[in-house]
């Protein structure tokens, strides 16, 4: 149950990340707005560098089958990640919002999941004994 309740805040707090970035890009500057970007920043960072590291460990430690190894995992955080977007701005001249960074983080680790489900059978939320925590 705890299992549950850890992944589930995981996903509320990249959406409501996704949704403040949204929200604090379209308004003018305010305290609100600049709190809420900081907030949103910071999260991109954290989900960015623990998904591409911990994804990344995951594919040198399991190897790169089955797919759902890592794979999900760190492209999530490189999809999250704010440098992502600066090296996009700079050197394609592609301009990602915040926004659209943490929502791509969010779907792609949810398909993860999904995947999971599918290729090895396994129940979508990760499942845990009483003596777990």
């Amino acid at each position: 149950m705890m299992a549950h309740l850890v992944l589930f805040t995981i996903y509320a707090v990249l959406f409501l990340a996704a949704v403040t970035a949204a929200v604090a890009a379209k308004r003018p500057p305010t305290l609100f707005t600049r709190v809420g970007l900081v907030f949103a920043q910071g999260v991109a960072w954290v989900w960015g560098v623990l998904l591409t590291v911990g994804g990344l460990a995951l594919l040198i430690h399991e190897g790169p089958w089955p797919i759902t190894n890592g794979w999900f995992a760190m492209c999530s955080g490189l999809a999250a990640c704010p440098l992502s977007a600066w090296l996009l701005r700079r050197y394609a001249g592609i301009k990602v919002p915040l926004s659209v960074q943490l929502a791509t983080a969010l779907l792609i680790s949810i398909a993860g999941r999904i995947a999971v489900v599918y290729v090895l059978h396994r129940p979508f939320l990760p499942q845990c004994s009483g003596d777990c925590w």
